[in-house]
């Protein structure tokens, strides 16, 4: 399992690096990465945007991000927690933010059947890994 995630770091990271077009994980996750841009009026910062689709029943593992995430909810529902706070069900125009210090616990497609997709805005240091396993 452990290899599992790591794999899926991994080429998350690389897929959001534009090294990728697009990856499918195990756990019914697919990353795309849509725009990476250097922040000029913040050295050293950078913003990435990614879609993320899960599968009916599709999950990401418990995570977190060095960086501010806002997450913008595009179809079907997606259920997210941050450590210290209640499990929430988002649907389509609704939004989500995760900080620096967020332990993201419970990233999941609210349906077992149908898909589920997302944006996520995240500004980051350059370079910085995108996601980061929590065990």
């Amino acid at each position: 399992m452990k290899s599992a995630l790591l794999t899926l770091f991994v080429s998350a990271s690389a897929c959001v690096l534009g090294t990728l077009p697009a990856v499918a994980a195990e756990d019914g996750a697919k990353v795309t990465p849509l725009m990476q841009m250097d922040l000029p009026n913040y050295p050293g910062k950078e913003g990435l945007m990614i879609s993320v689709v899960y599968e009916g029943g599709g999950s990401s593992p418990i995570h977190k991000h060095d960086a501010n995430a806002f997450v913008y909810v595009l179809e079907g529902s997606i259920v997210m927690q941050v450590k210290g706070e209640k499990e929430v069900t988002l649907s389509p125009g609704e939004t989500f933010y995760e900080s620096p210090s967020d332990i993201h616990l419970v990233s999941r497609n609210a349906s077992t059947t149908e898909p589920a997709k997302f944006i996520v805005v995240l500004l980051k240091t350059k370079d910085a890994p995108v996601v980061m396993p929590v065990e």
